[in-house]
């Protein structure tokens, strides 16, 4: 005998009615013309545009050049999010409440500043700070990444078990010591395969910040783009792929190494 038919969600209907309504009100409000993007001229236009990007130039000249930008584009992921984990690690100390209400609520204000900024607003505050460079890069990203890791750190303290923390204090342990021996271990695998996955997100987000003076791959396409260069915009293109790629196989094997909860 079948289950008896649950009653309907109004709430549910009307939520998804609003949404409905919402997604036609801004196809109207933007007037996109849809019929002459999708005319005869203008897929010939966009057939010669996407043309003119083969053959990439795969010159050893210009592949060393890519070859430099790529390894610029992971030293300036890596470094962003070494930096942000340590001083997300640190934040997510006062943010879980053990420091008290006040640190807490400080903390998690800094935090939700950080992450609330997009890498990109950041990148440009800092290339205006510290210049034109992976440097500005770097800063940019481990800016965003502190308040993301910041957050995900202190939520996995929260959840982590404060007894064994507790019982070696009560033995007479110092907060500190009762910390790294209890608490830490409990967390570090997923403090870990945090960190893992936002340095997948970071490699993506480093490529894009080129455009706004980052350096690595990103600056690079923007240069070529910019003077109608699409052959080598379009080598610049499959080395982001194969750079991503390469970063989100090596990321998935060391989360996987840390456990099946944690990959």
């Amino acid at each position: 005998m079948l289950p008896p038919r649950p009653p309907p969600c109004w709430r549910c209907r009307i939520a998804l009615l609003l949404i409905g309504v919402a997604v036609i009100a801004s196809f109207v409000y933007l007037g996109i013309d849809y019929r002459a993007l999708g005319s005869s001229e203008s897929l010939r236009l966009m057939g010669k545009f996407i043309a003119e990007f083969f053959p990439p130039d795969v010159s050893p000249e210009f592949l060393s050049k890519v070859g430099n930008g790529a390894l610029q584009t992971l030293a300036v992921s890596a470094l962003g999010t070494v930096l942000a984990a340590i001083a997300g690690a640190v934040l997510a100390l006062p943010a879980s409440g053990r420091a008290g209400w006040l640190p807490r609520h400080v903390a998690r204000f800094v935090l939700n500043f950080l992450r609330s900024v997009p890498e990109l607003v950041w990148a440009a505050l800092m290339v205006l700070a510290a210049g034109i460079g992976p440097f500005a890069g770097a800063l940019a990203l481990s800016l965003h990444t502190t308040g993301v890791l910041g957050r995900l750190f202190a939520e996995a303290l929260e959840n982590a078990p404060r007894e064994p923390e507790h019982a070696l204090t009560v033995s007479g342990a110092n907060p500190v010591t009762a910390f790294s021996y209890a608490s830490l271990p409990i967390v570090l695998p997923q403090w870990v395969a945090y960190a893992l996955y936002r340095w997948e997100m970071n490699i993506r987000m480093a490529a894009v910040l080129g455009f706004v003076g980052g350096g690595g791959l990103g600056q690079l396409l923007y240069f070529h783009l910019s003077i109608f260069q699409q052959q080598q915009a379009m080598t610049v293109l499959i080395a982001m792929f194969v750079l991503v790629t390469l970063v989100d196989f090596a990321s998935a094997r060391l989360r996987r190494g840390l456990g099946p909860a944690y990959a």
